[in-house]
């Protein structure tokens, strides 16, 4: 079993973080989705590269520096979606008094599912929010990470659609949590 270790990711981590995510979307959602759902994932999808300047997005590497998986959580508004989604960006900041944290693109590569990497993942973003002093968490979860999020105590509030992406629309669910 291999050792994995955390950091923050950062800038030059932007190449094998895409590269991660495309493989993820590519290959762990057809379980769930479509063929057609699937290709228009990637534009509802991403890194969204503010949580990296934040420094709330973590990457979860094997002892070789291989990506195993990577996550974050934010204090901003926008719920999900990546730089380059249909999904508009929200950069202002939420009152965590008020607000939940925003647990934001949770991938694994496929190589390395079901080795606990996205619980890990998960873990590192609930604690860095509640030490941020937010009390909840919510997400925007693909229909392949419902299980996971389910195990881990988020409970779905709303099923929703994406916009429509050459005339396909990707089902997500929105979850919460208290922290």
């Amino acid at each position: 079993m291999p050792t994995f270790t955390h950091r923050f990711a950062q800038p030059h981590d932007l190449e094998a973080l895409r590269a991660v995510m495309a493989r993820a979307i590519a290959q762990l959602q057809h379980s769930f989705l479509s063929p057609e759902q699937v290709a228009a994932s990637h534009q509802v999808m991403g890194l969204d590269t503010q949580l990296i300047a934040d420094q709330t997005y973590f990457l979860v590497e094997d002892e070789a520096g291989t990506i195993a998986g990577c996550g974050g959580w934010s204090y901003r508004a926008t719920l999900y979606g990546g730089d380059a989604s249909i999904v508009a960006r929200e950069p202002q900041r939420l009152d965590p008094a008020h607000d939940a944290a925003k647990i934001r693109a949770m991938y694994t590569d496929p190589a390395f599912i079901r080795r606990g990497v996205g619980r890990r993942v998960l873990g590192l973003c609930e604690d860095a929010a509640r030490n941020a002093g937010f009390t909840r968490a919510e997400m925007m979860a693909t229909m392949a990470g419902v299980p996971l999020y389910q195990a881990c105590g988020y409970r779905p509030v709303e099923p929703i659609l994406s916009a429509p992406i050459n005339g396909v629309r990707v089902p997500l669910v929105r979850m919460e949590k208290t922290l």
